[in-house]
């Protein structure tokens, strides 16, 4: 089937699972999350991923909760990765979309900083600064509160060295356009007007 947007009965369950996240309310709600939540990402990402290439994935809706002290065990969204780089997530709160790299290992970390640091910069500069003013918010992660080894603390980027991880996002609250197809083009227009930011991390990160 196409992809057809989210129900309000996907927006109420997770309401749901906010108030008695328990395996009593998910065994009775199952159903609900199967057709009215997991149907329609699955739709989504597979039109998406047509579009843009790659996998996609849905992530499972139970919480790893061994090393954690909160231990409710279903996530209250559901996500999925489109294309490798980009993300999509459904919960109460509406729809968000996500894109780029999350978490740097230690020798992509080392790439990054040395672009950041070289002539490449300058560009990654211009492409964030394309890119909020679509009304897209850039985020770093994990970002040290000094300048990392090797660089002085006065260095003109010096707040994209300290990030170990860069991606954009966009959030939307529910309106009744979730419930359409419309929502796939917000997050594909989404996803394409993030492409610069991905396409810059991919040729100098990996």
């Amino acid at each position: 089937m196409a992809f057809g947007g989210w129900p309000e009965a996907a927006l109420t369950f997770y309401e749901g699972l906010e108030a008695d996240n328990s395996k009593s309310y998910w065994t009775s709600h199952k159903a609900v999350y199967e057709e009215a939540v997991h149907r329609p990402m699955a739709e989504l990402a597979e039109e998406l991923a047509a579009e843009l290439g790659g996998e996609p994935k849905i992530f499972r809706p139970y919480r790893d909760i061994r090393f954690s002290q909160d231990k409710t065990p279903y996530k209250t969204h559901i996500g999925a990765v489109i294309a490798g780089t980009g993300y999509v997530q459904l919960s109460a709160d509406g729809l968000a979309s996500g894109a780029g790299r999350w978490h740097l290992e230690p020798d992509e970390l080392t790439q990054y900083r040395a672009a950041v640091a070289g002539p490449t910069g300058a560009e990654l500069e211009a492409v964030i600064a394309d890119i909020e003013k679509a009304g897209i918010e850039i985020h770093g992660h994990g970002t040290l509160k000094s300048a990392p080894r090797g660089y002085p603390a006065d260095h003109p980027r010096i707040g994209l060295l300290r990030h170990k991880g860069l991606t954009t996002w966009q959030h939307w609250t529910p309106e009744p356009w979730l419930a359409t197809p419309g929502a796939k083009d917000r997050v594909l227009a989404f996803l394409r007007s993030s492409a610069p930011l991905v396409d810059w991390l991919g040729d100098n990160v990996g």
